[in-house]
């Protein structure tokens, strides 16, 4: 779908921490931001999907930046891919990390103090999901900053007791910012639904779904 042709949509507080914004990126940023998963996703330390302490692997696949997340804690290494040092966090997305906040919070204070050192890029394909879940192995409860390219999903953002109800079912579209901090940081989250096909004509990707989110790990 082309953004020339896509509904206004209002940002929304979903709950207390936790802000959509539709239409962050632009379709320059979008072009860029695909063109540099690319580049990020080959080896060493390239994108895989991740096996599972259970013997499966999840149904996307992930590349990290800055640290490398496997179940369930972070190393400077690809300890399962090929022990490669992972790359550094590009200033780049620093610098969108500050700037998200900053917007989604209406407060440049918080976004300037925001310090990401950790990026995990997903690629979904149109059977890919992602189960509810927390991100909870980093050290400090700083916002998860969730930036969509490609086709659009089903994001459910829940509740921070269980992987139950209540929770609310958000569309993400490529282009759009979904940050949660606060009272919600710890909230359960998943993607039970990729709609294929639906993917900007701009962005750069003709197929898929592409999830950067953004971390502070608070480790030295």
């Amino acid at each position: 779908m082309d953004e020339l042709f896509s509904v206004s949509r209002p940002r929304r507080e979903i709950a207390p921490g936790a802000v959509h914004v539709p239409d962050w990126l632009d379709p320059g940023e979008q072009r860029e931001l695909v063109e540099l998963c690319r580049d990020w996703a080959r080896p060493p330390a390239p994108m895989r999907h991740t096996l599972l302490p259970g013997g499966g692997r999840m149904s996307v696949s992930t590349v990290c930046l800055g640290w490398h997340w496997s179940p369930y804690r972070y190393t400077r290494t690809a300890v399962d891919v090929d022990d490669a040092p992972v790359p550094p966090l590009p200033d780049r997305l620093v610098e969108l990390g500050r700037r998200a906040v900053a917007d989604a919070y209406d407060d440049p204070a918080a976004g300037g103090g925001y310090e990401p050192d950790t990026a995990l890029i997903n690629f979904y394909d149109r059977d890919a999901r992602m189960g509810m879940h927390q991100d909870k192995d980093e050290r400090v409860s700083a916002p998860i900053v969730s930036l969509s390219l490609g086709d659009a999903c089903l994001f459910r953002f829940g509740n921070t007791e269980s992987r139950g109800r209540p929770y609310t079912d958000v569309r993400l579209e490529s282009r759009d910012l979904f940050v949660f901090g606060g009272p919600s940081r710890f909230a359960y989250h998943g993607v039970p639904v990729v709609y294929p096909d639906t993917g900007s004509s701009r962005c750069g990707l003709t197929a898929g779904r592409l999830n950067i989110t953004l971390r502070s790990t608070g480790l030295a």
